[in-house]
């Protein structure tokens, strides 16, 4: 068995029946969307795996049982007043299937907070194969049977990740092609389904590229992803995109602004992204989380998007939060108020309002 997913065809359209049940979900889809991309909410990214959230805790002496994992994703959801601040979170599969302490399913809970629930469709990462140092998403096969399971149980919109290294040589065509065929795919299985796919093109940072270029990598792939959802007949109106930051790698020696981050974005955004996109909500990418949000305040700086500029983060939202909580029940109040503080402080620069003066508010330490 080849160690990644099957090449999908430049020539595959949905069949006849996938545009029919699309066209009868469509209530389903733009209430959704009108929901996501409501002005000054974002979305958080809940939706870490297993192995990456165990990663997380362990480095906090937390252990990660299922019990611990439950508890702290019941204190992000529960937290009083971040509806004012969130529209939907991303769960795992795990949470999915969970239920609070009062014993309601997460999915129910979320909407009695009048926040929607999403899920991470993909199956993770593996080598893409005649490559070097490239990866590949894998999930597709099955997805149709298990986007209808997640739907039943709650769930209204997904998200499927893509990756891209950056150096001299990468990323390659074929993985530029086969990432964007994969989104695209995924895309029209969701959206025949009632639910909204969020299409996430990550653009890595963890080499030494500029910003330039990482400009010009993320222009190359944000291209390929639109001509391919043109190709599978996905509606933009339904869909919200979830890129990367035009930013500069970890290990390059010249960092880029704030200001850098906010024109090159944009500017890369301006040249890519259709305007039937209704929100761009984007990842924070191992960014601290006063880079995500001075970075997506520059770019809400900038007049004239046809886009809602939002933010879908996780650590940038969460790392306080779980760095306050520490697996300990009585620091659960304190760990609330920090996400909460969190999430107005990206809000507010989702409207371009946010000042680096406000962070002297937050009282981690």
């Amino acid at each position: 068995m080849l160690p990644f997913p099957a090449f999908i065809p430049a020539h595959y359209q949905p069949e006849e029946k996938d545009l029919i049940s699309m066209n009868s979900h469509m209530k389903d889809l733009e209430t959704t969307i009108n929901q996501l991309a409501k002005k000054g909410k974002g979305i958080l990214a809940a939706d870490e795996s297993m192995a990456t959230i165990g990663k997380r805790f362990e480095a906090l002496k937390i252990e990660s049982t299922e019990d611990n994992r439950r508890a702290y994703r019941e204190l992000l959801m529960s937290t009083p007043g971040i509806n004012e601040y969130i529209a939907g979170v991303i769960l795992f599969e795990e949470t999915l299937n969970q239920t609070t302490s009062n014993g309601m399913k997460f999915p129910d809970f979320l909407r009695s907070q009048s926040i929607l629930p999403g899920i991470k469709v993909d199956k993770g990462l593996i080598p893409l194969i005649n490559s070097t140092d490239e990866q590949a998403t894998q999930g597709l096969d099955g997805l149709n049977e298990r986007l209808a399971e997640y739907k039943s149980k709650g769930a209204c919109f997904a998200k499927w990740r893509a990756v891209y290294a950056v150096s001299e040589k990468t990323p390659s065509r074929m993985a530029v092609k086969m990432n964007a065929n994969s989104l695209a795919h995924y895309a029209a299985l969701c959206q025949a389904n009632g639910i909204v796919p969020i299409v996430e093109p990550e653009v890595l940072i963890d080499s030494n590229h500029t910003i330039e270029r990482c400009a010009e990598v993320t222009e190359n792939v944000l291209h390929a992803v639109f001509h391919s959802l043109h190709k599978y007949k996905v509606k933009l109106e339904y869909i919200v995109l979830k890129p990367s930051m035009v930013i500069n790698g970890k290990q390059c020696p010249t960092k880029a602004s704030a200001e850098q981050v906010g024109k090159m974005t944009v500017m890369v955004l301006r040249r890519t992204v259709p305007a039937a996109v209704p929100t761009i909500n984007f990842l924070s990418g191992g960014q601290s989380p006063e880079e995500a949000t001075a970075n997506l305040n520059a770019m809400n700086m900038l007049a004239g998007n046809p886009w809602n500029l939002s933010y879908s983060y996780a650590r940038a939202l969460q790392d306080y939060c779980m760095k306050t909580w520490k697996g300990d029940a009585k620091n659960v109040s304190a760990a609330q108020a920090i996400f909460l503080q969190r999430a107005k402080l990206n809000s507010l620069a989702s409207l371009g309002k946010y000042t680096s003066s406000l962070e002297k508010e937050t009282s981690f330490a």
